[in-house]
């Protein structure tokens, strides 16, 4: 061998090596974006659970009957819809690092806006602008999902993200509640805030080094933000909010009203409701993770894209079917392992929803449908507020929700089929 091979092959030992590092570079920064969106989430979710499990000792301090309590809950649900017309051109036009980290510092500082409202009217303008701020959270992960992580890795990603508001409803009241309790409600809007600054600051080093991916599909010279008027020629973009309008409306149901669940129909206190409430949360978790597997495992036994997605989303759906059963038992715990069965088969179709607009939605408009499917999202959750405030008041309890609940996946997976027979993922090879 001459010396001019050898100098040949070190050359191309070198290059390899450094192309190793890079990718191994690259794979550690999206590791770290998965963490940060993850535990972004998990703080918004700790944030906007601190009201409702501290429901009695705000509505006696404030005197909120139910009637008053749904109406402040569909409030701050039309706060979030009004705020997400904006939002996915914000996140669109700014790009994730901006926008998330502008959005986690002002949720924040309105959360600890609560501790110091001397009246009514300023605690509800510090929720308003609380939710209407966390609205950017979803569109924001799904963006970056679309936007920095390769089709094998999305899902997953998506999966593990959404585990986290579960991981939040199981945290906020295993920490909020035992807090209160020793430092009084005021603290926690504080504590829970500043939480806030401290994940800004991982947010910052963390995404320093972040690409996006190349995209064979987006021409030279195509803009990166978007219009809804191009979002709403597309099929896909009805489809994606039927289907979070249909389920996003249970979500927000028992997120919200499944602590006053077990005080009311099981008689729980306050305190005695925080293990069926982690219990029911926890079992949510897990129904994301294994949607991100799930997938995967259809995607690796040759399934295509659509059958890959429609199959997760079916399963899911016929998951949820017996949670009515809840409401026909004695313990709660056992009606806290039916609801969270409900819950684990949500989040299994929502991370398959969320990894539908990723996978065949343009990743320059993603943000923008996102943020339209999440306002489909809100506005249901703002009926369903106002229908539990009246079943409650009226007497009728909570019965009619859980069989709406029982049905409202397959009818979802129904009107996406209707819309989009075919699922085709715009980077299906990467």
């Amino acid at each position: 061998m001459t010396d001019g091979d050898n100098a040949s092959g070190a050359l191309a030992g070198g290059v390899q090596a450094a192309s190793e590092a890079d990718e191994r570079a690259i794979a550690r920064t999206r590791n770290w974006l998965i963490a940060l969106l993850f535990f972004g989430t998990i703080i918004n979710y700790v944030d906007r659970q601190v009201l409702s499990l501290l429901k009695p000792t705000i509505s006696a301090e404030y005197g909120w009957g139910d009637a008053e309590f749904a109406h402040f809950a569909s409030a701050s649900q039309l706060a979030a819809a009004g705020a997400l017309l904006f939002v996915g051109w914000i996140i669109d036009r700014f790009g994730v690092k901006l926008a998330y980290g502008a959005a986690v510092a002002l949720w924040s500082v309105a959360g600890m806006a609560h501790a110091v409202a001397a009246t009514v009217s300023q605690f509800v303008t510090a929720r308003v602008a609380l939710v209407a701020f966390e609205a950017v959270n979803t569109p924001a992960a799904v963006k970056a999902a679309a936007e920095y992580l390769p089709i094998r890795q999305r899902t997953m990603g998506m999966g593990i993200v959404n585990t986290a508001p579960n991981i939040g409803n199981i945290l906020a009241p295993l920490t909020v509640v035992p807090f209160a309790v020793i430092y009084g409600w005021k603290a926690a809007f504080i504590v829970t805030g500043l939480l806030g600054f401290v994940w800004l600051a991982a947010w910052i080093w963390g995404t320093r080094d972040l690409r996006p991916l190349p995209r064979a599909a987006r021409p030279e010279g195509t803009p990166v933000r978007s219009s809804y008027s191009e979002a709403f020629a597309d099929r896909k973009t009805w489809a994606i909010a039927g289907a979070k309008a249909i389920t996003d409306m249970f979500w927000w149901f028992f997120t919200f009203w499944l602590p006053d669940l077990f005080n009311k129909v099981f008689n729980l206190s306050q305190t005695e409701l925080v293990g069926p409430t982690a219990l029911a949360f926890s079992m949510a978790a897990v129904g994301a993770l294994t949607a991100g597997k799930l997938f995967g495992v259809l995607l690796g036994k040759g399934r295509s894209v659509n059958a890959a997605r429609k199959t997760s989303m079916l399963l899911y759906g016929l998951i949820i079917l017996p949670i009515p059963l809840a409401l026909t038992v004695d313990s709660a715990w056992t009606a806290a392992a039916i609801i969270g069965l409900g819950l684990f088969a949500h989040q299994g179709f929502s991370t398959n929803i969320f990894g539908f607009a990723a996978d065949a939605i343009p990743a320059r408009r993603v943000a923008t449908v996102m943020a339209i499917g999440a306002i489909a999202g809100n506005v249901a959750g703002f009926g369903i507020q106002e229908a539990t405030g009246a079943l409650l008041t009226s007497g009728i309890g909570y019965a009619p929700l859980f069989w709406a609940a029982a049905v409202a996946y397959l009818t979802a997976l129904a009107w996406i089929h209707l819309l989009v027979p075919k699922i085709v993922a715009e980077d299906e090879g990467q």
